[in-house]
């Protein structure tokens, strides 16, 4: 489905639903000034372009043990397609990785990965990541604390 084209009532359904997921229609139906009925119908209608892409809940990694945010940057000894898929394809079967990006600069790749201790990490870096081929170098620094975390895009409207 083409991607529809998104007015202000679009982009104040994305708000509401950005900072609650859980809203009933009717809520958000009241929240953005429109009658249940047509605000259902611009919901489908958002996710079935794929601008919502699905409804989450964000749990908070260190109230289940997670206290340990590292962002690893990752070098390849080639940037050949054959050699991005395969390394890509390869961690993306790794749970502790929460992001991958395709980077430009010194690096290939950044991900961000949380684990529960310092051993952990080094666990998942021996027995995991340094054994995927085609990696060249690995640099990984350790979150202190997040400053900004936000889920809400900063849509314009």
């Amino acid at each position: 489905m083409p991607t529809p084209s998104i007015d202000r009532t679009d982009y104040r359904i994305l708000h509401q639903l950005q900072n609650n997921g859980r809203l009933t229609n009717l809520e958000l139906a009241e929240r953005v000034g429109l009658s249940p009925s047509p605000c259902l119908r611009r919901v489908r209608v958002l996710e079935e372009s794929g601008i919502i892409r699905r409804y989450v809940a964000i749990v908070d990694a260190k109230a289940v043990g997670l206290p340990i945010s590292a962002f690893i940057n990752v070098s390849l000894r080639s940037q050949e397609l054959d050699s991005l898929e395969a390394f890509q394809q390869r961690v993306a079967s790794f749970p502790e990785i929460m992001e991958c990006y395709l980077m430009t600069g010194s690096s290939d790749y950044l991900l961000r990965v949380v684990v529960p201790s310092l051993e952990a990490y080094e666990r998942f870096l021996v027995d995991k990541l340094t054994r995927v081929p085609g990696i060249s170098s690995i640099q990984t620094s350790f979150a202190l604390k997040p400053v900004v975390s936000r889920t809400e895009l900063p849509l314009g409207e």
